[in-house]
């Protein structure tokens, strides 16, 4: 497997893993991603070098997000002058669900953010995800706080405001033995 970033050709197969996932969770009694997600902010992250998929051949495993931007109202002024990097759309796809793929890439994520001189690898969860929360703790995270207001629509509900944060650097031990990253992408 090899990880890279994602390029205007990926869009699809983005926007398609994201249907994916949402199936997945609502046969478990979740509604998140319900939603569909806009193209042209997917766009626009990846035109940002911030999107990246972990090819396995020529099937598309996983994907991850790894930005330095945050959605307004989540982390307070103090926590955002604290350098830190934030992991988004993690998703892994059905076909490669089981073998902790997800943990790996959260550990690949946190060291790049580490080498990018961030302190702090942060995410925020779906607040009606107990499932989602508690894969998070295992692999390393502390629940900062829950945000329930102050969502993007009219300062309603906010509906990903589980705040959850570990040090940047690998949790434990880096296993990513077969998930390179070409030299000019790191």
């Amino acid at each position: 497997m090899i990880i890279e970033s994602a390029t205007a050709a990926d869009v699809a197969k983005l926007l398609a893993f994201r249907e994916e996932a949402a199936a997945w969770l609502s046969e478990l009694g979740s509604d998140q991603w319900r939603r569909p997600y806009p193209a042209d902010r997917l766009m626009a992250t990846i035109e940002a070098g911030r999107v990246f998929m972990v090819r396995d051949g020529g099937v598309t495993a996983a994907t991850i997000t790894l930005t330095p931007d945050v959605e307004e109202g989540l982390w307070s002024r103090e926590e955002l002058a604290e350098p830190s990097m934030f992991v988004n759309k993690l998703t892994v796809a059905r076909s490669h669900a089981g073998c902790d793929l997800g943990g790996r890439l959260l550990d690949w994520a946190g060291a790049r953010a580490h080498r990018a001189g961030a302190i702090w690898l942060r995410l925020d969860a779906w607040t009606t995800n107990p499932r989602l929360q508690d894969y998070y703790l295992r692999h390393g995270f502390t629940h900062v706080r829950t945000v329930t207001e102050g969502g993007a629509v009219n300062g309603g509900p906010r509906v990903s405001g589980w705040l959850a944060q570990r040090p940047a650097g690998p949790a434990g031990q880096l296993d990513l033995e077969d998930i390179t990253m070409p030299p000019t992408a790191i």
